[in-house]
C-alpha cells in the first residue's frame, strides 16, 4: 500500500470557534482529484491528536500539513508537529499561514518544520509534492512561495508569486469536507442570524500597514472572486442549508466598490444579513446612495480600523495622509445615518520617544474613542494592545527593534505562557508599555464594555443590559475606570462576550 497520504490539519482557534476553515478548504482544493488526503479539524474534533495518530498508525500516510496562524493555533501546531516528526522521522511536515511565513526562521530552524508555504499555495502545494513524490523534475528553488533548508542548512526564500485570478482557482471541496464535517455544523448562531457561513472572496490587501502582520505576505496587492461567482457559493449554501449570514472575513472586504454593489444588487432580495472587513478611507468613496443599497442588501456591519485619532500616530503607522481622526468623526457619523453599525478596532501603546509620550498618548485616544461614542452611540469598539510584527525594514520595525524588543528565537517560546496571547494583541511584552499603562487600558475597556455591551453579544439583553449599564455609566461619565470589579463580576456571570475580531489572522 503506497504512504503518500495527506492530513492537512487545522488546529485548534481562539474559544475553538465553529468557522468553516476555509485556509485548510483551499489547500485541499489546490490538490483535489491529484492527491489522497484527509482534513483534521482542531476546532471540532474532540481529541484531534488522537484522530491524526491513528491516520498515521494506518501507514498510509507520508505528510502532514498544518495552517499555522499566530495565538491559540500554535498550542497544537507545534506540539503534535514535533510528536509526528519524532515518532515518525520519515514524514514530511509542511506550514502555511501567516506565523509560518512571517516566523519562519523559528520555524525551519526547529528540526521538526521542513517546508513553509509563504502565501497562497493554490499553485504552490501541489508543484511542492510533485516534486518530492517524483512526478517532477522542478528545482525547489523555482517554486514560488516557497520556504526550505538547501542540502546545506541554508534557508531558501524563492520569488513571490503574483496573486492568482481567483475566478479560475477551482472550487472548494464543499462536498468533500462533508464526509469528514457536517457542514452544518459550521453554520453557528450569531447576532445576524441562525446560520451565519463563514467566507473568504478574496486574497491580500492593497494597503502597507506598518502594524499589520498581512502586509509582508501579500506586498500590498489584491485578488478578489467576482461578485457572481460568490454570489454562486452564497446560493449553493442558502438553497442547501437555508443560511441567513455571512462573514466575509477577507483582510479587505470592500476594496472594490463596483464588486460590492454588484454583490449587493444580487443578494438584495435573498434576506441574508452579512459583515466585512474594510478601510474607512475606502468606504469614504462609496456615496450614501450606495451604502443604503449595502444595508438594503443586508449589510449590518463593517469592521475597520480607526487605530488611533491622532494624525501623527496615523502616519507611524502607515495610514496618515488617507485617514484622519476627523475622518473617523464624519465616517461614523455617516454610518449612523445610513443604519450600519461601523465597528472600530483601535491599537493603544504604540512606541514613542519617552514613557510620558506614550501614557499621554493611550489617555488622548481613550477620550478620542469616548467622543466616537458620543457621535455614534452604536458604534463597536475593539481596543488592541500594539503587538510588532517583523516587517524588516521599516521604520517602526525599527523603532521597536531600538526599543528592545525581540521576538522568540524557538517554537517552544512561542507557546510559553507569557508568550501565548502576544498575537492576539491582549499581552504585547513590549518594553515600553509599563503595567500601569495596560491596566488603564484594561480598567477603560471594562468600563466601555458595561456602558456599551457589544451587539454582538445576543445574551446581554434586557433587564441584564439595564443593569449592566446602569452601574457603568457613572464610572464612564467621571472617567472614574480604576477597579470596576462590579462590571468585571457580571460579566463573569453572565459570561459576557467581549467584543473582538480574528480578522488580523483570519482563517
Amino acid at each position: 500500500m503506497p504512504n503518500n497520504k495527506i492530513i492537512i490539519f487545522n488546529p485548534k482557534s481562539a474559544n475553538g470557534k465553529h468557522r468553516l476553515p476555509n485556509s485548510i478548504l483551499q489547500v485541499g482544493a489546490a490538490i483535489h482529484g491529484k492527491y489522497d488526503y484527509v482534513f483534521v479539524d482542531g476546532n471540532t474534533e474532540p481529541d484531534p491528536w488522537k484522530t491524526i495518530s491513528d491516520y498515521f498508525k494506518t501507514g498510509a500516510f507520508k505528510y502532514f500539513c498544518s495552517t499555522v496562524m499566530p495565538g491559540p493555533q500554535l498550542k497544537q501546531a507545534i506540539p503534535f508537529t514535533k510528536k509526528i516528526k519524532e515518532l515518525y522521522p520519515d514524514c514530511i511536515t509542511i506550514w502555511g499561514g501567516y506565523f509560518a511565513s512571517n516566523q519562519y526562521k523559528a520555524c525551519l530552524n526547529s528540526g521538526y518544520v521542513d517546508y513553509i508555504v509563504n502565501g497562497p499555495g493554490d499553485n504552490t502545494f501541489p508543484q511542492l509534492l510533485d516534486v518530492l513524490e517524483g512526478k517532477s523534475d522542478e528545482k525547489l528553488i523555482l517554486i514560488r512561495n516557497l520556504i526550505f533548508k538547501d542540502a546545506d542548512g541554508k534557508i531558501i526564500q524563492t520569488v513571490k508569486e503574483a496573486l492568482l485570478n481567483q475566478d479560475t482557482l477551482p472550487q472548494y471541496p464543499y462536498t468533500y469536507f462533508n464526509t469528514f464535517y457536517p457542514l452544518e455544523r459550521y453554520l453557528a448562531k450569531t447576532f445576524m442570524g441562525k446560520k451565519t457561513f463563514s467566507y473568504h472572496s478574496s486574497m491580500g490587501c492593497p494597503f502597507s500597514c506598518s502594524f499589520c502582520a498581512v502586509v509582508p505576505i501579500y506586498n500590498a496587492k489584491w485578488k478578489a472572486k467576482s461578485a457572481e461567482n460568490i454570489y454562486n457559493d452564497v446560493r449553493f449554501f442558502k438553497e442547501k442549508y437555508n443560511i441567513d449570514a455571512i462573514e466575509f472575513h477577507d483582510n479587505n472586504f470592500f476594496t472594490s466598490k463596483k464588486r460590492v454593489l454588484e454583490f449587493s444588487q444580487l443578494v438584495l432580495n435573498d434576506n441574508i444579513e452579512w459583515w466585512g472587513e474594510g478601510r474607512i478611507d475606502t468606504i469614504n468613496k462609496y456615496t450614501d446612495e450606495d451604502l443604503k443599497l449595502m444595508r438594503k442588501a443586508g449589510c449590518k456591519m463593517m469592521f475597520l480600523g480607526a487605530e488611533t485619532g491622532n494624525d501623527e500616530v496615523l502616519k507611524q503607522m502607515n495610514k496618515g495622509g488617507t485617514q484622519s481622526g476627523q475622518m473617523i468623526k464624519d465616517f461614523v457619523k455617516r454610518m449612523k445615518n445610513v443604519d450600519i453599525i461601523p465597528e472600530l478596532s483601535f491599537v493603544l501603546g504604540m512606541p514613542a520617544d519617552t514613557e510620558e509620550q506614550v501614557y499621554k498618548q493611550i489617555l488622548w485616544d481613550i477620550n478620542f474613542i469616548k467622543e466616537i461614542k458620543a457621535i455614534n452611540p452604536n458604534t463597536e469598539i475593539i481596543i488592541y494592545l500594539y503587538s510588532p510584527v517583523p516587517t524588516e525594514g521599516s521604520d517602526l520595525y525599527q523603532q521597536i527593534i531600538d526599543a528592545g524588543f525581540s521576538f522568540p528565537e524557538t517554537l517552544e517560546e512561542w507557546i510559553a505562557p507569557s508568550w501565548e496571547k502576544f498575537d492576539l494583541r491582549k499581552n504585547p511584552l513590549t518594553p515600553w508599555l509599563k503595567p500601569y499603562m495596560i491596566d488603564t487600558i484594561k480598567n477603560f475597556e471594562t468600563v466601555l464594555n458595561g456602558c456599551y455591551p457589544t451587539v454582538t453579544d445576543f445574551r446581554i439583553r434586557g433587564y441584564k443590559k439595564t443593569i449592566l449599564t446602569g452601574i457603568s455609566k457613572l464610572r464612564y461619565k467621571t472617567g472614574f475606570y480604576k477597579f470596576p470589579y462590579e462590571i468585571k463580576v457580571l460579566h463573569k456571570i453572565w459570561k459576557y462576550r467581549q467584543p473582538e475580531i480574528e480578522g488580523f489572522y483570519s482563517e
